[in-house]
């Protein structure tokens, strides 16, 4: 019988141009999961639209979010990421939650939020082959793969990866 993830709570950040499935595929897998899923945005109860047009509402307000209450987080594409590596909230729950041990998952651009929170040091990664030269560069050891998982760190490089880092997710959730 798989692991129930009931009772873990995970949060996703969004803002515009987030990569729908990128947020949405994983917050469905991991609600099936069993598990708590918040989105958090700039602002709360905020419709933010995604690179092919999908909307998504967000639940709460990044600046209100306290890493303590989650399980793990998860960084997804887009050019949204561009936007979000500027906040200096998402910067500081990143880093809470990579020094807590706790899931920090990425995917395609979603990497340009742990590297701008200075947590892929030494960390074993991969990503939007765009984002490889500023992975290697904030100190990441880049592999071209599907998933890679060091630690607590998830990263896959692009929504055709996404069974594998739903899965990845899953098994780092449960130990």
């Amino acid at each position: 019988m798989p692991q129930s993830h009931t009772n873990q709570r995970i949060l996703i950040f969004v803002e515009d141009a987030y990569e729908d499935l990128e947020v949405w595929y994983p917050k469905l897998r991991l609600i099936e999961a069993g598990a708590q899923v918040t989105i958090a945005g700039p602002q709360a109860k905020q419709k933010y639209v995604g690179k092919n047009g999908y909307p998504c509402v967000s639940d709460a307000v990044i600046s209100e979010m306290e890493s303590a209450n989650f399980h793990g987080v998860i960084c997804a594409g887009g050019w949204m990421p561009d936007k979000l590596r500027r906040d200096p909230k998402v910067l500081q729950l990143i880093r809470e939650f990579a020094s807590a041990g706790k899931l920090v998952a990425a995917i395609c651009h979603g990497g340009w939020m742990p590297i701008s929170a200075d947590v892929y040091r030494g960390v074993k990664v991969t990503g939007s082959p765009g984002i490889k030269d500023d992975l290697i560069n904030a100190g990441a050891i880049w592999s071209d793969a599907a998933v890679v998982v060091d630690r607590h760190f998830v990263s896959s490089r692009k929504p055709d990866d996404l069974p594998d880092f739903c899965r990845a997710m899953l098994d780092v959730l449960s130990r």
